[in-house]
């Protein structure tokens, strides 16, 4: 019997003893203690919080300025972008929340005088013309760049009476697509009946877009716009919400300053905007130097 007992109970205990042991080895913690420790992870998790929401606010504080600054900064080169293409002299800021100007997609130099044998080959300022030659192949120029249907041709624009591209007294249609023809290369342009006022000295001409002939940046309720191809008044036209194509949003402030009149082969765009975002404001200057040589 004693050998049966020792191979049932390896350690030789009766069986109260062996109860009482397995009991105390598998006591658990009781209901005030599991709570002394929620309490006092509590306690330390708020320390920990207290010390991490500094760093973790300045994080989302430096991002928040950061995206401001982006946005400034692309909005201002993008604005830049537009207006160097501007018609020289035809810059202008009707109110320091708008500047405005028209668009060119390219230029070339016309032929003064006619090729032998060829009459109307060259522009005509002494009568109305309807075509010229322009030096040079359109074909091989960037698709964007080339002269189509409906665009607009320019001379000699001085944004000036009698001279001035917005009246139209500069700017014939036009008509047809180009054709080309000789060696070197020449392309024929037949225009809208038009006597241009003045010649270029350098028998240069300019080429606005037909889809947009007049481009205007406005600020408007915290809105940067893009309006474009609307008829020109002596006022910038107020955007459409919703139809107005949107350039940036969260505007703050928009100042507009244009110095031209003055220069006689230069001019210069100042643009000063302010973008605001959950307390946080950038602000950013800069400048644009256009060329006014017609």
């Amino acid at each position: 019997g004693e050998r049966r007992r020792s191979r049932d109970f390896p350690l030789g205990l009766p069986d109260q003893l062996l109860s009482m042991d397995m009991r105390r080895t598998h006591r658990g913690f009781t209901l005030i203690e599991l709570v002394m420790v929620i309490v006092i992870l509590g306690v330390i998790g708020g320390m920990v919080s207290v010390f991490m929401k500094r760093p973790i606010d300045a994080y989302f504080d430096t991002a928040r300025r950061a995206a401001l600054a982006d946005v400034a900064d692309t909005t201002l080169r993008r604005m830049a972008r537009d207006i160097r293409k501007a018609l020289p002299n035809s810059i202008q800021v009707p109110n320091n929340q708008c500047v405005e100007f028209i668009p060119t997609k390219t230029g070339g130099r016309y032929r003064v005088e006619d090729k032998s044998g060829a009459p109307g080959t060259g522009l005509d300022f002494s009568a109305a013309d309807t075509g010229f030659n322009m030096l040079g192949s359109n074909s091989a120029r960037p698709a964007d760049q080339q002269i189509a249907d409906g665009d607009l041709i320019a001379v000699y624009n001085l944004g000036i009476a009698g001279s001035n591209a917005y009246n139209g007294d500069n700017t014939a249609a036009v008509s047809g697509t180009p054709s080309e023809s000789g060696s070197p290369a020449e392309t024929t342009i037949t225009i809208a009946s038009k006597q241009f006022p003045l010649p270029s000295g350098s028998n240069r001409f300019h080429v606005i877009p037909g889809t947009e002939k007049v481009v205007s940046y406005i600020c408007s309720g915290g809105t940067l716009y893009r309006n474009a191809n609307y008829a020109y008044s002596s006022s910038c036209p107020a955007p459409t919400p919703g139809t107005t194509p949107v350039i940036a949003t969260n505007l703050d402030t928009c100042n507009f300053v244009y110095n031209g009149s003055d220069l006689q082969r230069n001019g210069l765009v100042q643009m000063t905007i302010s973008f605001t975002n959950s307390g946080e404001t950038v602000t950013q200057y800069h400048e644009i130097h256009v060329n006014n040589t017609p």
